[in-house]
């Protein structure tokens, strides 16, 4: 009885600490960059994306890892709409709430298509 216990508990742990990781970068997604300078005209403007982390099962695990998530999360949408610079990405400040439970992370930003 006990092993079933201890291998039931065993699995679910190896689960959640799967769903706690951070987003990794697509092989498109590598080849976006940010830039803080407006594109220029010979660039394409292609909308806006909001990149995300889930931070539910992992806790905030620091400011730096949860945004670097959200980081990877847009590059690879920018990527996905065609896109290869992120212009003015930002991500909004924490809340009161942010305090008390570990609230998903998000950045945003204006994607182009530059030449």
């Amino acid at each position: 009885m006990r092993i079933n216990v201890l291998l039931g508990l065993s699995v679910a742990a190896a689960l959640l600490t799967g769903c706690s990781t951070s987003k990794d970068l697509s092989a498109a997604g590598q080849r976006v960059t940010f830039t803080d300078r407006q594109p220029g005209e010979a660039c394409q403007l292609l909308g806006e994306v909001t990149g995300s982390q889930s931070n539910w099962l992992s806790g905030t695990g620091g400011e730096g890892s949860s945004l670097r998530g959200a980081a990877n999360d847009l590059r690879n949408r920018a990527a996905e709409m065609g896109g290869n610079v992120i212009y003015g990405a930002t991500s909004p400040t924490q809340n009161i709430w942010s305090n008390f439970a570990p609230l998903d992370s998000k950045m945003s930003g204006q994607v182009y298509k530059c030449p």
